[in-house]
């Protein structure tokens, strides 16, 4: 495809022939979001330092890759671009369930649920992320137990209970790890793994301790129109990509540059 080549820095190669096809209609039909009269195609060949145009590029050729026609890669850009100028949300967090730096310019908050198999297979990507990006980027986790998934409000107040004992992070690690067959008394024996009491942790199952807070992380989640899990935020801003590691790290750029410009793009 000739409107491929000849862009300096990016190699579309490994791309199927049906790939770079969808990924070309994009080139010619898409406008570069920097602001200039250009198609993406056109300014990455003409203006060569445009990161907003190779950050663009390399957002769509992976949804090119995982088969998405042009014109959905089209409306997933739009959508994605739009999202900086709309309304940030303030969402709930709290510090014992966040790696990072409390003054990071950014902050990503994941809704999950510990039974739920997409959040189980996003967590290595989400993990690796934050920690590449730890001197930039805030991670919090959003508990958000979903009614269909018997054993996910159990492994909730397990996590929470695991908190109050400085433990979080650890038992967050093995309800994932041991996702598949979670149930009350694996939940219990995973507290006795990290030196946590399980007949305390049966007392504050069985009284329900955490079963307020975790509405109230609910209802937080509710409010931000969390839907499925996993949702994240960044900076507040619904993250409307695939969760993969080229997708997470193009947005971190993205909302860095877009907050170091009091909410508007750099010139370029």
């Amino acid at each position: 495809m000739r409107d491929l080549e000849g862009i300096r820095g990016l190699d579309f190669s490994s791309l199927s022939s049906s790939a770079k096809q969808e990924l070309a209609s994009v080139f010619s039909d898409e406008f570069c979001y920097c602001g200039c009269p250009h198609t993406l195609g056109a300014c990455l060949k003409t203006h060569p330092t445009c990161q907003h145009a190779r950050r663009m590029a390399v957002l769509a050729a992976a949804e090119a890759s995982s088969g998405a026609p042009a014109v959905e890669i089209i409306t997933h850009l739009s959508k994605y671009y739009l999202s900086f100028r709309e309304p940030r949300l303030s969402l709930k967090v709290d510090d014992r369930l966040c790696t990072g730096k409390k003054e990071a310019k950014v902050t990503l908050v994941e809704f999950s649920d510990f039974e739920c198999p997409h959040c189980g297979a996003a967590r290595p990507i989400l993990e690796a992320f934050a920690r590449t990006n730890a001197d930039s980027m805030r991670f919090c986790f959003s508990p958000f137990p979903l009614a269909g998934h018997p054993n996910s409000l159990p492994a909730a107040q397990a996590a929470l209970f695991a908190r109050d004992h400085g433990k979080f992070w650890q038992m967050h690690d093995l309800l994932f790890e041991n996702q598949r067959q979670l149930n009350p008394e694996v939940i219990k024996s995973l507290a006795s793994k990290l030196g946590l009491s399980p007949a305390e942790l049966s007392k504050a199952l069985e009284a329900q301790r955490y079963a307020d807070e975790l509405n109230l992380w609910k209802e937080s989640g509710i409010r931000a129109h969390v839907e499925a899990t996993p949702t994240v935020y960044i900076n507040g801003r619904k993250y409307l990509l695939p969760i993969g590691a080229e997708a997470l790290q193009r947005t971190l750029e993205d909302e860095i540059e877009w907050i170091s410009n009091k909410n508007s793009w750099a010139p370029d």
